[in-house]
């Protein structure tokens, strides 16, 4: 998955305070964005991505993404 021309991509550490729709997060040596998230107990989150595939993340769980930013 590249980044579209005119944005940046940049590793950052997630958790469920801090993971954000379009998050790229490898799983399985596959690239998944996040389409959707949902608010579970005890801090946990539901990560929807665009293939469809889902992940819980419970809310000690650290993770390393791809927050995409548009270049100025």
């Amino acid at each position: 998955m590249r980044a579209p021309t005119g944005v940046l991509a940049t590793p950052i550490e997630i958790t469920s305070d801090s993971v954000q729709r379009g998050d790229v997060i490898q799983i399985g040596g596959q690239p998944c964005r996040v389409a959707d998230l949902v608010q579970l107990r005890a801090g946990a989150k539901r990560l929807l991505f665009e293939t469809g595939e889902a992940l819980t993340v419970h809310a000690r769980t650290r993770l390393i993404a791809l927050r995409m930013t548009r270049k100025w």
